[in-house]
């Protein structure tokens, strides 16, 4: 997705020194300064995976489309089935596309539950039932 920027991490050519003076570069950025991809974790019928080489030829899992999360209640985890993305802290516009990120409240079955993990990162959805 475009509206995220580039994914190139390490200090900003354009930042400024002590003195106003705008600071000159010394070299270019390097392959290992490169991030990935936002991973746009989406509502769907059923739990879907991908496997992304990560450094040093490690595998991670990324979450493309949940239908399940892992509920923390005062008894323990459960895993219950999403209902839909009621809102999202990160953008307004991610519970009208049904995009899960960490901080979105989801509704499930036992009611509304806060996401409390990176679901594109981790390969799951852990969530915790919100206070009535």
């Amino acid at each position: 997705m475009s509206q995220f920027g580039s994914q190139l991490h390490g200090k900003s050519g354009r930042k400024l020194n002590g003195s106003g003076k705008i600071k000159i570069k010394s070299r270019d950025k390097r392959r290992y300064e490169m991030g990935g991809y936002f991973t746009a974790t989406k509502l769907g019928a059923e739990d879907s995976r991908k496997a992304v080489r990560g450094r040093g030829g490690s595998l991670k899992k990324r979450l493309m489309y949940a239908a399940y999360a892992n509920l923390l209640t005062k008894d323990g985890y459960k895993r219950v089935k999403i209902k839909t993305i009621a809102e999202s802290k990160d953008n307004r516009n991610f519970a009208r596309l049904n995009i899960i990120t960490k901080g979105s409240v989801i509704e499930t079955e036992l009611g509304k539950a806060v996401v409390i993990n990176r679901p594109g990162r981790e390969g799951s959805i852990n969530a915790k039932l919100m206070e009535k």
